[in-house]
């Protein structure tokens, strides 16, 4: 028993190397790509060391916080609170995640130019290059996750090998729930310090250059074009890859932790990790799908795209079937189903997303058609819009829990329900190695467009080009939708992990909804992703203020800049959104650190269950919300771009900008970020469990 569990670990430490030895073969083949001129390696050289300069004061800010919480949790362990591990784990989680992020923006700034000019080849072309950029964020993301989970496994199972079973997997699943924290912790800084950067740097760029200026998107002579372009990769590269990180490891980790009480020992600990490492392989063999012919046709790219999707879904529902009945026998096949649950379920929300953004559906086409009355309509009709998309996702994730649940066996058996909502989660991320490719190809096309521009290459790149972003805001938003959809699988096996802690501490839960106190904590909970959001939005709000008094300044003062005769500071403006979003990430930050402790220790253990499960509720409707809302503006403005209701410079496209700037926030900063919050509360809850049993008050 415990045998197969350290094979299968070790198993998924090879195929782990096996990522990675591909990620090296795609590097190696976009390096053999043509950068195009040195017009074009410059642009894209001021885009890299833009890049280079934000990550360098955000990893800053990151070791600091990764010490000292890694003090914190040393001193937790001398006094007996925490395993010895914990730290450890602590900082290799932060590290990995904040690895994966950095390495996807080195790819994607060394792609972009390279895709531009593969896009004066050809439409496919075009999106090889951009595609294989996007899938080596995807294989980086799970290939690392894997190495980092496989190592702690073997080395915490040989530690812990003479402890009873059950108390081997509490200290196991403990340390490697720490491992979960740090993931999230750099997650959210990597989200809301890369999102209020890409949003502030977008949204200052477009109401002064497109609204004032009246000059097209990525005109060089706007002084926020380059700091806008930075945006599109620390944010949308680094910052998703961070995410979808922790997502990954958080529904592994998690379903982990449940595998021993529902009765499955060693056996069920090691089916989600053999399943995960089944994805990976899965995930190459659907990147081989993805090609389309030369014609700019949004159909052919997204049947492309779906294409390596889908395959990869079906090799991994067949494989799993194996692994489950290899691992834990033909009796426990109905967990097998939860599997297929969890797949399905990502791809409905895929779907459901990319029916109410894309720009080629009857949404996001109305939202286009009531710009035609002002900014006021469009901004209206998109929240309404937005409220609309949350009803697919909720009611899919909702049956995915009942049914998983209940299928593998809660009736009879509530932790193997239990496990089986867990392994639901794994099954949702199991294809996330071709899932965050397809999301991380959109802003390198959008970078290769914005090149494309600003060295005036032929009109039919800058249309493959465009033809490649308004898919990848369709994909973007969709990887969101699947980010936010597993978010919520996860986070309820987290609560779930967290009451057993609680309990195996000596400390009885009572979590009636007639305890005063479980209410209370759930009102506050539900408030938190509001004041989380709010907090987000208004980073980006003056942040971009800044921006926008900037490039006015420059417009006014640099003589020649209108005309072209002169260049703009581009520096001046990344600099402004480096600063502000460094500062304004700490506060969000430490609001998803403190409450579950504060909390916790004013009003008890329940008083965190309530909270967790509060903020699980809210948080995951506003985020869909928010995000299908911001991709729906967005592709309602290129939809009137290309010539409908007036096409470029109409006031229908003027009103589309605004309510795309206002849709920027909410799906590039606030939205995406409110799943990291959930999990990264549940995990705090996790890690400080037993301090706060310790030493509550109530």
């Amino acid at each position: 028993m415990e045998l197969s569990a350290n094979v299968i670990a070790v198993l998924v430490f090879i195929v782990s190397l096996i990522g990675l030895g591909f990620v090296y073969l795609l590097i190696r083949r976009i390096k053999k790509a043509d950068e195009g001129t040195d017009v074009m390696k410059d642009i894209s050289k001021s885009i890299k060391e833009g890049s280079n300069a934000f990550l360098k004061r955000q990893y800053g800010v990151i070791a600091i916080y990764l010490v000292v919480v890694s003090i914190i949790l040393g001193v937790l362990v001398k006094m007996g609170y925490l395993v010895v591990f914990v730290p450890f784990a602590f900082l290799t989680g932060g590290l990995f995640s904040a690895l994966s992020g950095f390495i996807g923006v080195k790819i994607a700034t060394f792609s972009n130019a390279r895709t531009a000019q593969a896009s004066s080849k050809s439409l496919n072309d075009g999106l090889k290059v951009a595609f294989s950029a996007g899938a080596v964020m995807g294989l980086i993301v799970v290939s690392f996750a894997l190495l980092d989970l496989a190592i702690w496994f073997l080395v915490l199972n040989w530690y812990y090998a003479a402890l009873p079973l059950a108390e081997r997997m509490q200290n196991l699943t403990s340390a490697m729930l720490t491992f979960g924290m740090g993931a999230s912790s750099v997650a959210l800084f990597a989200r809301v310090g890369g999102g209020i950067f890409t949003k502030a740097a977008d949204v200052g760029a477009d109401l002064v250059g497109k609204v004032e200026a009246g000059i097209p998107e990525d005109d060089p002579r706007n002084p926020a074009v380059i700091a806008d372009n930075v945006g599109d990769n620390v944010g949308d590269v680094a910052g998703m890859g961070a995410d979808l990180y922790e997502s990954y490891v958080g529904s592994i980790i998690a379903t982990m932790a449940l595998a021993v009480a529902a009765g499955l020992s060693l056996k069920g600990v090691a089916v989600p990790l053999a399943i995960a490492a089944v994805g990976v392989i899965c995930s190459i063999i659907g990147t081989y799908l993805v090609r389309t012919e030369g014609k700019a046709d949004a159909h052919a790219l997204l049947w492309a795209l779906r294409k390596g999707i889908f395959s990869a879904a079906i090799l991994i529902a067949i494989a799993s079937y194996f692994i489950v009945v290899q691992i834990l026998g033909v009796e426990h096949i109905n967990v097998y189903y939860t599997v297929l649950i969890g797949l399905a379920a990502g791809l409905i929300i895929g779907l459901s997303t990319e029916y109410y953004t894309a720009k080629e559906y009857k949404h996001t086409k109305r939202l286009a058609e009531s710009a035609k009355t002002g900014p006021a309509t469009i901004v209206i009709e998109g929240t309404a819009l937005g409220m609309r998309s949350t009803a697919i996702p909720i009611l899919t994730v909702s049956a995915a829990i009942l049914g998983s649940f209940y299928i593998a066996g809660g009736s009879a058996s509530y932790s193997l329900g239990l496990y089986g909502v867990g392994l639901a989660a794994v099954g949702m991320l199991s294809t996330l190695g071709i899932t965050l490719a397809t999301d991380a190809y959109g802003p390198i096309a959008d970078n290769a467009g914005g090149i494309a521009e600003m060295a005036k290459m032929d009109p039919e790149v800058r249309k493959r080009t465009d033809a490649l972003d308004a898919l990848g805001n369709t994909t973007a938003a969709t990887g969101k939708g699947f980010a936010i959809g597993s978010a919520g699988l996860t986070a309820l096996a987290l609560i779930v992990a967290y009451k057993e802690q609680v309990e195996l501490l000596g400390h009885e839960l009572t979590l009636s909804l007639l305890n005063p106190v479980v209410v209370v904590g759930l009102m506050i909970g539900a408030m938190l992703p509001f004041i989380f959001s709010s907090m987000t939005m208004s980073a980006v709000g003056r942040s971009a203020e800044k921006i926008i008094v900037e490039v006015r300044r420059q417009f006014k003062e640099i003589k020649g800049l209108m005309e072209g005769t002169a260049k703009a500071d581009y520096k001046s403006c990344v600099d402004i959104s480096t600063k502000a979003a460094q500062h304004e990430m700490i506060a969000p930050a430490i609001l998803a650190i403190v409450s579950p402790i504060a909390v916790g220790l004013l009003l008890g253990p329940a008083a965190v269950s309530g909270l967790l499960i509060g903020t699980l509720v809210t948080g995951f409707v506003l985020a869909i919300f928010m995000a299908n809302a911001g991709g729906s503006w967005d592709n309602a403005k290129k939809h009137i771009e290309e010539g409908h209701h007036g096409g470029k410079g109409s006031d229908a496209h003027k009103a589309a900008v605004v309510g795309d700037t206002v849709g920027d926030p909410f799906k590039d900063t606030s939205g995406p970020s409110i799943n990291i919050l959930i999990k990264l509360m549940s995990m705090v809850s996790l890690v400080f469990a037993s301090f706060v049993v310790a030493n509550a008050l109530i």
